[in-house]
């Protein structure tokens, strides 16, 4: 069972750091752009061919993952630095009022569509990619915040929350301590799922030309504006959508491994403590019928 973990945490990390290498080194090792050539052909010392404007494909990929790397973990931290106090907060809370204060807001952003949002303000100003980035958590924040309620509230009703409040434990202690300890594997199973689609909204919002330039290096603007000659020139837009894929299915690979490794250990928690108790019971028992 170790063995198995073992190899899915290797086959996350080998799979998430072959967009993650070039995403955050690639501009560091990238050489100034050269003289441009034809567009969509291969040779003439062009590893991956040239784009739609004669450009080095390769070189655009070593420029082009960082903005979406960043914009998209960006975008994630920002979701739960919200999300996680809001949720919290509406979960412990004696308040009524508060909480349909906290979360009631939320659900009229949760009835809009997250790119038809970010599409409109788009429409109105002119995001950079710091801007993307709080669209996006900004569209992100209802429901992460309704995950971390739900969750906070199933481990708040339990009788050892209770307890702790008997005891005379603080609200923040009792908040960062028990409940958060509860939550950390459904907080996990989360952040994996999320982080592809925050992936997913930034990819396509530089798709669609939000956040970013037209002719930027940028993975998701390669595919777009490469997409012309796909039959021609494949690599143009097969480099950065694997690059993409491998991000999403890395970050879920690890994730999913934490979390396996989180349940065996809660297992051999469990079958230690079936055993001692069972022990007791025997010894307890044996001792009843001595003469």
């Amino acid at each position: 069972m170790k063995s198995s973990r073992t190899g899915r945490f290797a086959l996350g990390a080998a799979i998430i750091a072959v967009p993650l290498v070039p995403a955050l080194l690639g501009p560091l090792a990238a050489s100034a752009p050269g003289p441009r050539a034809t567009s969509f052909t291969f040779g003439q010392g062009h590893w991956l061919g040239t784009d739609f404007v004669g450009r080095d494909v390769w070189q655009q990929v070593l420029h082009g993952g960082r903005p979406v790397v960043m914009t998209a973990l960006a975008a994630t931290a920002l979701t739960y630095l919200v999300a996680l106090p809001v949720g919290l907060l509406g979960a412990l809370t004696h308040r009524r009022w508060l909480e349909e204060l906290l979360m009631r807001p939320l659900d009229v952003l949760l009835a809009v569509p997250s790119l038809l949002l970010i599409l409109l303000v788009a429409s109105v100003f002119s995001p950079g990619p710091v801007g993307l980035a709080l669209l996006v958590a900004l569209v992100n924040v209802p429901d992460a915040a309704r995950m971390v309620r739900a969750a906070a509230a199933e481990a708040a009703a339990r009788p050892a929350v209770e307890a702790l409040r008997m005891q005379g434990e603080t609200w923040w202690g009792t908040a960062v301590g028990y409940v958060g300890r509860s939550m950390l594997r459904t907080l996990a199973a989360d952040v994996g799922t999320r982080l592809t689609g925050v992936l997913y909204l930034v990819a396509t919002a530089a798709f669609l030309g939000v956040g970013v330039a037209p002719d930027a290096a940028d993975w998701a603007v390669m595919i777009d504006r490469n997409r012309t000659g796909l039959f021609v020139q494949p690599w143009a837009v097969v480099v950065p959508a694997l690059l993409i894929v491998a991000l999403t299915m890395g970050s879920n690979l690890l994730f999913d491994a934490a979390l396996d490794d989180g349940r065996d250990r809660a297992r051999t928690r469990g079958s230690r403590r079936r055993k001692t108790m069972t022990r007791t019971v025997r010894t307890r028992a044996g001792s009843d019928v001595r003469p």
